[in-house]
């Protein structure tokens, strides 16, 4: 019985508690249903506001724009009535240039009708004249044409041969003209330096107590010196100084520098004598290589073997009329090449053939022959092409000349040679020259002193102003001229320039 109460409790409890919690859920479910009514209402009314808001805006947008929409429509109607304008004042303007050219076609064609007939009235009258020409010479028109074509073709033929004479003579004095003004730019663009070599050094010693050590007991060590070097040593009265004499230049250089060895040493005896001349010789050779190697590369030919560039090297050391063999062919080599760039020619074989025409003068005194035989045999052996070795064969006229390079070599080497200062008995004939110019201008009377310059290219003379005016100034730069073209012998042409001047000085006191 117990458990059926239980139970039927437990039923009991079931039911009201589920009948509890339905009336709870209905009660709560009522709630919300009356909240959302609510919520809704409240969405409702905030939608009806914000849409009146938004109607609002939407209409003073619309304003707004209607009034800038407006206001551009008065702006594009201002401007269109602006350019309505223009058009109608360019129209104006076109209107009355259309006008004016139409009154100026009606004064053309006016004037066209009066020209027409003026010239009508011109060829009348030209026939006429021509009838009454041709009554009075004679003569119709065509006979009197071929007769003014003959006398006119006479006329033309004559002047073409004097313009063709012309011509010839003018364009003979531009080539001598463009040949002289080649070869002075090639002079002026190449100008070398000239050192009149002798046949003695001079050595410096510092005091003159080294004078006796250099002779040494009994002259063992002058001898020493004199038997190694080949060159003879002169110690004399000159102060703090020996000479060295001898006419091998490679000889006294290495005498020199053994010696200038010596001193600064301090220790004077035969071997150490033979020492330094070994030294010294090494040195010179080395240097003689340098010499020569930089002679190549001043004139920039190139591919020389060794030996040939030792014996240009040892032409630094050789002279001809007291002008260094190297340097003149490192001049005739820059001529030759200035001449055949300006003649369009191969300056490469002008140069090269130009910077060892005369390298037979390096071993002249060792080989049989002349320089130019020797030079030809030893360019051969060592490889130079046939152009170079024809323009050193050819450069003293031995064998004609048979290319342009060659030609060139040749002049370049007589360019170089005659050149006033290059050669010693060329400078003396040169300085002579130019007294014997100065003797005749100072032989006229009225000269107060005249000057030989621009090499003896011109003369200038002044004159005193008392003797001598004006009008007879000209005359005497005449006269000198006249005397200069018969008493002497010149290249070229000599300009005599006579200056009359009057100077007149007072002081303020």
């Amino acid at each position: 019985m117990n458990y059926v109460f239980i139970v039927s409790g437990l039923v009991i409890g079931v039911i009201s508690g589920f009948a509890v919690r339905k009336y709870i859920a209905e009660s709560k479910i009522g709630t919300a249903e009356l909240e959302a009514e609510r919520i809704v209402e409240d969405a409702k009314r905030e939608a009806e506001s914000t849409k009146r808001e938004a109607l609002v805006e939407a209409k003073e947008q619309a304003h707004e724009i209607k009034g800038e929409v407006e206001r551009e429509c008065r702006e594009r109607r201002n401007e269109l009535q602006k350019f309505e304008s223009r058009l109608l004042k360019k129209e104006e303007n076109l209107d009355r240039k259309s006008d004016s050219l139409i009154a100026r076609e009606e004064t053309i064609q006016k004037r066209e009708v009066s020209t027409k007939k003026k010239e009508k009235e011109v060829s009348q009258l030209k026939d006429k004249q021509v009838e009454e020409m041709e009554k009075l010479a004679g003569l119709t028109t065509e006979q009197a044409k071929d007769l003014l074509l003959n006398r006119v073709e006479d006329e033309i033929s004559h002047e073409m041969a004097k313009k063709i004479k012309d011509l010839e003579a003018q364009a003979k004095e531009e080539s001598d003209k463009k040949a002289k003004e080649i070869i002075s730019s090639a002079i002026q663009r190449c100008a070398a330096d000239h050192v009149a070599e002798t046949t003695v050094s001079v050595v410096s010693l510092p005091n003159d107590e080294m004078k006796g050590r250099i002779i040494g007991r009994e002259g063992r060590n002058i001898r020493a010196l004199e038997s190694l070097t080949g060159i003879d040593l002169i110690i004399d009265d000159t102060p703090e100084a020996v000479v060295l004499s001898g006419f091998d230049p490679i000889r006294r250089e290495i005498a020199r520098i053994a010696l200038e060895k010596l001193i600064i040493d301090g220790r004077i005896h035969p071997a150490r004598i033979e020492e330094m001349v070994e030294k010294a010789r090494n040195e010179i050779d080395d240097k003689i290589y340098e010499v020569g190697e930089q002679a190549t590369f001043d004139t920039d030919v190139h591919g020389l073997d060794r030996e040939t560039i030792k014996l240009l090297g040892r032409l630094n050391y050789r002279t001809s009329y007291g002008q260094n063999v190297l340097k003149h062919s490192i001049e005739v080599s820059h001529l030759a090449g200035v001449m055949a760039s300006e003649l369009g020619v191969d300056v490469n074989i002008a140069k090269r053939a130009g910077l060892l025409h005369d390298i037979g003068k390096a071993i002249d005194h060792e080989v049989e022959g002349p320089h130019v035989k020797i030079g030809v045999d030893f360019t051969r052996k060592h490889g130079e092409s046939e152009k170079v070795i024809h323009a050193i064969e050819a450069h003293h006229g031995d064998v004609e000349p048979s290319t342009v390079e060659a030609v060139l070599v040749a002049a370049a080497d007589a360019v170089s040679a005659a050149r006033p200062g290059a050669r010693r008995e060329t400078l003396e004939s040169y300085i002579k020259r130019l007294e014997k110019l100065e003797d005749i201008a100072d032989s006229f009377s009225g000269v107060g002193k005249s000057f030989a310059i621009q090499a003896g290219r011109e003369i200038r003379i002044m004159v005193e102003p008392e003797e001598v005016d004006d009008t007879m100034a000209s005359k005497l730069a005449y006269e000198v001229s006249k005397k200069i073209e018969d008493n002497l012998e010149y290249p070229g042409q000599i300009k005599v320039t006579v200056v009359r001047e009057i100077r007149s000085v007072q002081y303020a006191k």
